[in-house]
Order: C-alpha cells, then sequence, then structure tokens
C-alpha cells in the first residue's frame, strides 16, 4: 500500500471513530446520508472557493479571506450574475451566506438559525435548476436533487428544528476538523471518501450489496476489461488500444460507482487514452446519489458523467436517441457489472421484440434475471471492446430457458472466460461466484476456464483476495494455457461435449489424490495405542487402590 493510501486510511479511521461517536441509535446505511452529504457539500463549495481565486473575480482587500470577499462583493455586484458565472463552468453555484466556510462561522458565532440547514439545501437545489435552464443543461443530472436523501427532519437527528440543527453542526464541525491533504500536498478526498463507502458497507451487513462492490474484487473485473491482448497489438486487429481518443466506460448496475472508478485507475499504464467517459445506470435513489457524488470526488467532471437513476432491464439505456424519437444504441469499449443475483424481473413475452433479448432463443426466467443483465450488456459492447461481469455460479449450469440462451451466447463465440471465484467475498452472500469475461469479435473458438476459488485469505466477517491471488488470475488469463489444477483451455467440441454445461470442475481437476494407506503401518499403531492404554489403565487402577481405605476395598 502507497504513503498516500495509508495516510488515507488513516484519515478515514478518524472519520469513522468520529462517526461512531455522532450516529447515537442511527444504523449505519442511516447515518451514512449525513457524513457522506455533509463531506460532499465541503467539497463542492471548497471547489466553489478554489474556482473564484483561480479566476480572479474578487477584488480582495489586505486581510480579507476569499469567502469574506465573495460575501462582501456578490451581493453588490447582484447574485444572480455571480451564479451564473459560477454554474457556467461547475454546473452549479453556492451563495455566499451558505459556502462552507460561512456556515463553519455561524456554528463558531452560534448565529446558525434552526432551520439553516433546509434553507441551504433548499438553496444549492434552486441555483443548479437554475444553472441547467441558463447555462448548462448537461449539469442538471448530476446535481439536480444530489442531497435529497439528507432527511433533516429525522427524529433520530433530534426531538426539535433546534437539536436537529444542533446535531447538523457537531457532523460539520467534526468534518471540518480534518485536513484531506497528505504532506506533500495530495488532496486525499476521493480516496477518503471512497474508504468511507467501504466502511459503511463492511457496517451495514447485506445491504451493502445495494451499493459496494469490494474494492478487490473490483479490481479484477477492471484488470480484465483494460487488459491488452499482445498478439491482437503485433497484428493490429485491435482498434480499442490504438488511438489518442476518449474511453467509453458502462456499468448497469453501478451502486456507489467504485467499480466504474477502479477501471480508471487500471487505465493510465495501460493505454493512452486522452480521458474516460462514465456512463452508469442504478435503481435505487440513493446509491445513484452517492455514485454521483462518489465520481464528483475523484475529480470526474460533470462534462464526463453520463448516470441516471432507473431500472436498467426495463428501460434500455444508454440510448442515443434523435430528434425524430429513432434510438441509436450507444456501444462501449468495456462494460463491467456486477448485478443483484436472480433478481426477478418482468420477462413479459413483449420483452422478446427487445434488441437487447431477441437473439438468444428465450428470454430469461422471471425469478433469474441473470442473463437478462448479460444480454444487456453484451448488447451495449462495442465489437472491439471487453466485458466482465460477476454472477452466482447457477448460470453456468442451469437448464431450461437458461440453458437455450447459454447455448446461444457460446454458439455466438461471445463468452472468453470462465472465473470461479471465492466464496464469501461480498457484503450480500455467501456464495461462490464467478466472472465472466465476453469479447465479441473473438478469433478463437475456445472458453479458458480458471478455478480461483481457494486463492483468498480469510477473515473474520468475509474473505479477501491479497494481490498475489489477483495477479494469478489475470497472468493466468494472459498465458491462456492449462495449469494442473487451476486452470483449462477447453475447445468448442469439449463443451458441445458437455451439453453447453459451463460448471467449472468439467475442465479443470482439482481432485487432489489421498495418499495410499499402509495397513501394516496402521495395525502397528494400533497395537501400540492399545498397550499405552493398558499401561495407563494399570497406573489408573494402581492409584485408585492407594487412595481407597483398606476396610472400604473390603466391603466392610
Amino acid at each position: 500500500m502507497s504513503d498516500v493510501q495509508n495516510e488515507a486510511k488513516e484519515l478515514t479511521s478518524q472519520l469513522w471513530a468520529m462517526a461512531n461517536d455522532l450516529r447515537g441509535k442511527m444504523s449505519a446505511d442511516e447515518f451514512r446520508d449525513y457524513i457522506l452529504g455533509f463531506i460532499f457539500y465541503r467539497y463542492l463549495s471548497d471547489k466553489q472557493e478554489n474556482y473564484i481565486a483561480s479566476e480572479n473575480l474578487l477584488d480582495v482587500k489586505a486581510g480579507e479571506s476569499i469567502n469574506d470577499a465573495y460575501r462582501r462583493q456578490a451581493p453588490v455586484d447582484g447574485i444572480e450574475e455571480w451564479r451564473e458565472d459560477i454554474a457556467h463552468d461547475l454546473g452549479y453555484a453556492i451563495d455566499p451566506e451558505y459556502t462552507w466556510t460561512s456556515m463553519m462561522q455561524g456554528i463558531a458565532d452560534q448565529t446558525i438559525h434552526p432551520d439553516y440547514f433546509q434553507n441551504m439545501f433548499d438553496s444549492f437545489k434552486r441555483n443548479a435548476e437554475l444553472a441547467a435552464e441558463r447555462n448548462n443543461s448537461k449539469s442538471e443530472k448530476d446535481f439536480r436533487d444530489v442531497f435529497s436523501d439528507i432527511n433533516l427532519s429525522d427524529s433520530s437527528l433530534g426531538n426539535s428544528t433546534a437539536a436537529r440543527a444542533k446535531s447538523l453542526s457537531n457532523i460539520a464541525q467534526k468534518i471540518n476538523a480534518v485536513t484531506f491533504m497528505d504532506a506533500q500536498g495530495h488532496d486525499l478526498l476521493g480516496d477518503v471518501y471512497e474508504y468511507l463507502i467501504s466502511e459503511f458497507a463492511s457496517d451495514s451487513g447485506k445491504k451493502a450489496g445495494e451499493f459496494y462492490t469490494p474494492h478487490e474484487v473490483s479490481r479484477v473485473l477492471a484488470r480484465l476489461v483494460t487488459f491488452k491482448d499482445a498478439e491482437a497489438l503485433n497484428k493490429n486487429e485491435n482498434p480499442l488500444w490504438n488511438s489518442a481518443r476518449n474511453f467509453s466506460l458502462y456499468d448497469p448496475t453501478m451502486g456507489s460507482g467504485s467499480l466504474l472508478l477502479t477501471v480508471q485507475k487500471e487505465l493510465p499504464a495501460r493505454t493512452e487514452f486522452a480521458s474516460t467517459v462514465f456512463y452508469g445506470q442504478e435503481l435505487n435513489r440513493t446509491t445513484y446519489n452517492l455514485a454521483r457524488m462518489n465520481l464528483m470526488m475523484h475529480g470526474v467532471g460533470f462534462e464526463s458523467m453520463n448516470l441516471r437513476n432507473a431500472d436498467t432491464l426495463e428501460s434500455d439505456w444508454p440510448d442515443g436517441t434523435d430528434a425524430n424519437g429513432i434510438d441509436h444504441p450507444l456501444f462501449f469499449d468495456a462494460v463491467v457489472a456486477n448485478p443483484p443475483y436472480s433478481q426477478h424481473w418482468d420477462n413479459a413475452e413483449s420483452k422478446m421484440k427487445d434488441p437487447r433479448f431477441k437473439d438468444f432463443g428465450k428470454l430469461a426466467p422471471k425469478s433469474k434475471a441473470d442473463f437478462a443483465f448479460v444480454e444487456h450488456c453484451i448488447y451495449h459492447l462495442k465489437d472491439s471492446g471487453r466485458m466482465a461481469i460477476v454472477l452466482p455460479h447457477g448460470v453456468l449450469f442451469r437448464g431450461a430457458a437458461e440453458g437455450t440462451i447459454r447455448k446461444a451466447i457460446i454458439d455466438k463465440n461471445y463468452l472468453d472466460a470462465v472465473i470461479g471465484m471465492p466464496a464469501n467475498l461480498f457484503y450480500n452472500t455467501s456464495i461462490p461466484t464467478v466472472v465472466l469475461v465476453f469479447l465479441k469479435n473473438r478469433s478463437r473458438d475456445d472458453i479458458f476456464f480458471i478455478d480461483a476459488s481457494k486463492g483468498f485469505e480469510k477473515g473474520k466477517n468475509q474473505n479477501h483476495l491479497r494481490d498475489e491471488d489477483i495477479d494469478m488470475i489475470i497472468d493466468t488469463y494472459a498465458a491462456r494455457k492449462d495449469v494442473d489444477k487451476y486452470a483449462h483451455v477447453a475447445q468448442l467440441d469439449e463443451i458441445k461435449e458437455n451439453e453447453y454445461n459451463l460448471n467449472i470442475p468439467r475442465y479443470v481437476d482439482t481432485f487432489e489424490e489421498e495418499e495410499p494407506i499402509d495397513i501394516d503401518e496402521v495395525n502397528r499403531q494400533l497395537a501400540e495405542t492399545d498397550k499405552e492404554i493398558a499401561e495407563l489403565q494399570a497406573k489408573f487402577d494402581a492409584m485408585v487402590k492407594e487412595l481407597v481405605p483398606t476396610d472400604k476395598a473390603d466391603g466392610r
């Protein structure tokens, strides 16, 4: 772990201790919205202050802070003009009395009114809507209602408006006490935010599965979709890697956005892309808000974010619908996903007309949407792209409609690899999972199987992938050769012989033969044991005889 990561984890520990101290009777997932929301608000306010300073928008007097100059000058010039200027570039605007610095001054002076926080968030919402209407329609999706999950009337904060304002002031003060910089001046805010999400996930139990993919699992998926095929590069067959352009990345069940960010972190060492454009969709509104915050806290500008709060299977997205209402689907360089396992969905027969599902013979069962997510992801993958998705093992062998879909996927030669993962890696389930890797334009007609189920470190509540476990998976995938007890390249004929059943033990033999038993040696050991027992019994009988009085021994 790097020094920067260590410092970020230390800061996270401080904040986590503060959170536990402040939250009282609130559950982790309830309190999460307050502390993460306030951290994000501080980030936006600090970013605005830095923007105002860098653009030299103020006439700062001697001894005056940027914030004081903003509070003095903006109302004089006309607050509407300031809002428009700021929002044009940032996509949002915070009024002078509601900046983070102004808030902290009010808390210190005890001049914060009970309704201050409600007014603060209402003001932000109005300004974001005005910014979208007048200057920056692209920003609307990223800032509208981003703080809607901060419930300012929650009785857990206090029984009165004044008590709740005091609780919120305490949260803000704790956050303000933390400096999100390391000794070299690196901004650690994004990393701290990510670690905090992980901590809340760990403390939320099964609910965490709704918003967080463990970081080490994300790293596996990220390295698989940013993998360079050396042979293809030498033949110049893979246009994905040969131009300095934007890299398009999509997660249809994005949760907190952590998986998207992990993919981006893998790109610099492997590509020459100018930047990453993020696409993501999430059904849960609270989690969707978390993702927007998470990406922006990692420096992703609103112009590079295309996120939506909706049901991926019910309404296809992303699309490029034109003025005439004609759908032009978008296709991506990489698609990653960790969808909810075996989720119920509406598999009405009309969905067979949906271009995502119509070419696979059947619809996924109503009680198991796993293959519906697979089909959706494949549909949005570029011909030159790569896709990795986490699913339950059942997709490898279940029959009926799923068997039909699995056969169609294999016959279309989309499936590149099957990687069995250890059990108990995730917060929401202890079952072992599988990572499937897909490519559309494959020149080979085999499927690579890896059994990585035994490579992990056992934890108290969860198992964890170590760096060496992740490297083993990726290095084996890159070599694409048989490895005894670990990996096997299965030709299509072998798959057909197994009737398209992809259960990993059919292809990777992990059986360990027991050493032959030496019967003579076993008998010798048994005889020795019997002798030892007889000797111990004799010693015990002698001890009893010494302890029992003679008259008792004689029966008198």
